[in-house]
């Protein structure tokens, strides 16, 4: 089975050779370890924190950067039962959520502020696999179609 905590370099070069100047939604797909894995010497390792814990602060350490480009949860929810796709035991995701951003840039600006790359340690130290997926915004309601 294949873990994915950052992107691989095609993945983020195809990313980054997208428009910037437009709206996105970032799927999230969450999924905790049991125990937080931070590197040794880290303010937090041997803590004894959760995956879910560590997860919490790295929202606590990164919601004022994320809330300065602009970005803003519009939607969260707790995962409950695979209906298509892989056998639940194979994917079982604890969290999603969707993260809008005003355009590319502010997720860029983001990710590259010097708090932000303090912050994202608790991301790694939290997740044992997760899934980021860039969607051009649509129109809501309605019909599938």
């Amino acid at each position: 089975m294949t873990i994915y905590i950052d992107p691989s370099p095609a993945n983020f070069q195809a990313f980054k050779d997208l428009p910037r100047d437009e709206p996105i939604h970032m799927l999230n797909l969450l999924r905790y370890r049991d125990l937080a894995d931070y590197p040794e010497g880290h303010e937090h390792h041997g803590n004894g924190w959760t995956g879910r814990q560590a997860y919490e602060e790295y929202g606590k350490t990164s919601g004022p950067i994320f809330r300065r480009v602009g970005g803003e949860i519009v939607w969260r929810g707790a995962f409950q039962t695979m209906v298509t796709g892989p056998e639940p035991d194979d994917k079982v995701w604890h969290d999603g959520f969707v993260a809008q951003y005003p355009n590319a840039g502010a997720f860029f600006e983001m990710i590259k502020d010097p708090d932000y790359q303090i912050a994202v340690v608790n991301r790694s130290a939290a997740l044992t696999d997760s899934r980021l997926m860039r969607f051009a915004p649509g129109e809501a309601g309605g019909a599938f179609g």
